[in-house]
Order: structure tokens, then C-alpha cells, then sequence
């Protein structure tokens, strides 16, 4: 399991693995992994259903989504990539590079740009220049999004010209911080949180995962924690059917449960909205609002 998905502990986690279970069941290898489900995929969310050029998806009319690397500071056992992360050689060149920008370039619908991947914080300041600096001169791109994890789990790695780089776009920049237990925080993830948060719209993205928050008041205490450092509870996720993670799943019905619950344990600004992604690509839907056709058609593709 291990071969086929290296662990990855940046150094932040690994001060606090020992201290807790919820962060320790994320990052750890299990024997569980290697149950691999049939209804489970290599690309659960369909992202090469809509991939006009390499690397890029543009799977919703005003955004597109850019994997501009494949590295992490840590390796999530959970991931619905866990197939591409760490795999060497594998991001954009130049010349995929240039398709991406003239391709947002020529589709005056595309308002955002988000860079995933992998982890886009992982760059180098040089390596993002050659992503976000062309985008200054694209007019119809109002904002850059981040999805990223490394303020949280490796904010010693965050440098300052990295930051900067993103900023001369002149683009608003938003991140989307993807955090799954309280434990997570800590003394130098709070204060660049503290920094980015002057400055930049900052939300949360959560994954309902077994064994780490699937419990309401534990998801509660992560919620307010969000809202103790002005971040925005944005996403609370329904795992993907990535390959050997059933170990982390929920079923719909439990997650509604869950969801209820935490309904009364926190105010409205405090509460995430609770999707799940249709396998395939066809994009977010909300679980609370699933009707009896949907929540069959996601029991057919193999989510409970």
C-alpha cells in the first residue's frame, strides 16, 4: 500500500501525530487500504471527463480548476487523487502551460481560476510566476482560489515571495483551507492564518471521514474553530469513491444524521453546506436536498 501510495508526514503533523488519534488516522497507512471495492475508481470525480487540455478541468461554466502540480506536504490516506499525487514528472510543461492560458484566454465565461493539484503551495515562487502572471493581462478573470492544506500542516514551508507573487496579479485571491479535525491548528498555522486573513477571503473545506470527525460535536468544535480565526465554513464533503478508502466512509443516511445534528450545535455562519459529488463528473449536490431519483442514482454508482 505503500508503494502504490507513499506516506508523506510534513513535519508540523508529525509533532502532533502522537498527541492525536483523529490526525494520526489521516496521515498513517492502514492494512484497510489495500480492500479496494468494485463500485470504487481511480478518477471519482470525473476530472478527465472534462479536462480540455491537460491538466486543466472546466467542469463548470464560469470557473475552471488547474492541477498545476502533483505534490503534497502530506499524503492524505483519503485522497480522491491518492492515484496522481507524488508521481514524478507528472505536471504541466511549458507547452501544457501555454494551451491552459490560451485557453482561458479565449473563453470569456471563465471568471475564476482554482489551483489544485496536489498542493499549489508547494511551489516555488518562480514555478508560480509561470502559472499566475500571464493571467494579469486576462481581463475576465476576476479571482484566483487556492485549495490548499499547507497553512495548517506545513506553514513553516510558506515563504513570503510566494505570497507576494500571487498578490501582483492583481486578482482577488481567495484560499479554501482543507481542514478536518481541530487538532490540526497550531501556533504557527494560526498566526499566517492571522496574516492571510487581513487581506484575503478565507474558507474551509472539510471531508466526512470515519474515525476522525464523524461525530457532530466534534464537527462543531472544528466549525467555531474556523470562525475563531475568520475563515468561513464553506464545504463539508461526502468522501469520493477513491480506491481503498471505504475504511473512511459514512452512508448518506448517517452523514444527514450527523449533519442534523450539528445543525443544533452551531449557529447558521458556523454551518457548511453538505455535498456530494456525483461519480462521473457531473459535478456537487447538496445531501440535505437529495431527492429519492438522486440519492438512488448515487446508491447505484456505489454511495450508500
Amino acid at each position: 500500500m505503500t508503494r502504490d501510495y507513499p506516506v508523506r508526514i510534513s513535519k508540523t503533523m508529525n509533532d502532533l501525530i502522537n498527541h492525536s488519534a483523529a490526525i494520526a488516522r489521516q496521515f498513517l497507512p492502514s492494512e484497510d487500504e489495500l480492500t479496494v471495492a468494485p463500485e470504487e475508481l481511480r478518477d471519482p470525480i470525473g476530472d478527465e471527463a472534462h479536462s480540455p487540455v491537460d491538466f486543466l478541468v472546466h467542469r463548470y461554466r464560469n470557473r475552471v480548476l488547474w492541477k498545476v502540480t502533483q505534490v503534497c506536504a502530506v499524503h492524505c490516506r483519503f485522497c480522491f487523487r491518492r492515484e496522481l499525487i507524488g508521481q514524478k514528472g507528472s505536471r504541466p510543461d511549458e507547452a501544457a502551460i501555454q494551451q491552459a492560458h490560451d485557453y482561458m484566454r479565449q473563453h470569456h465565461e471563465i471568471e475564476e481560476v482554482i489551483l489544485s493539484g496536489g498542493d499549489p503551495m508547494t511551489l516555488s515562487a518562480e514555478r508560480l510566476r509561470l502559472y499566475v502572471a500571464p493571467l494579469l493581462e486576462i481581463e475576465h478573470i476576476r479571482r484566483i482560489r487556492v485549495h490548499t492544506r499547507m497553512p495548517i500542516v506545513a506553514p513553516e514551508q510558506i515563504k513570503e515571495e510566494w505570497l507576494t507573487t500571487l498578490q501582483k496579479t492583481g486578482k482577488q485571491i481567495v484560499y479554501v483551507l482543507h481542514v478536518n479535525h481541530a487538532d490540526e491548528f497550531n501556533p504557527a498555522s494560526d498566526s499566517l492564518l492571522a496574516r492571510l486573513a487581513t487581506d484575503h477571503l478565507l474558507l474551509s473545506q472539510t471531508v466526512l471521514l470515519r474515525g476522525v470527525n464523524d461525530d457532530a460535536a466534534v464537527l462543531a468544535q472544528l466549525m467555531e474553530a474556523f470562525l475563531a480565526r475568520r475563515i468561513k465554513p464553506y464545504y463539508l464533503h461526502h468522501l469520493d469513491l477513491a480506491r481503498g478508502t471505504g475504511h473512511f466512509r459514512v452512508t448518506i443516511d448517517e452523514g444527514r444524521a450527523i449533519y442534523q445534528q450539528l445543525r443544533q450545535y452551531v449557529s447558521g455562519i458556523a454551518l457548511p453546506t453538505y455535498i456530494v459529488e456525483i461519480p462521473g463528473g457531473d459535478g456537487k449536490i447538496a445531501v440535505m436536498t437529495l431527492t429519492a431519483a438522486e440519492k438512488a442514482a448515487l446508491h447505484a454508482a456505489g454511495i450508500k
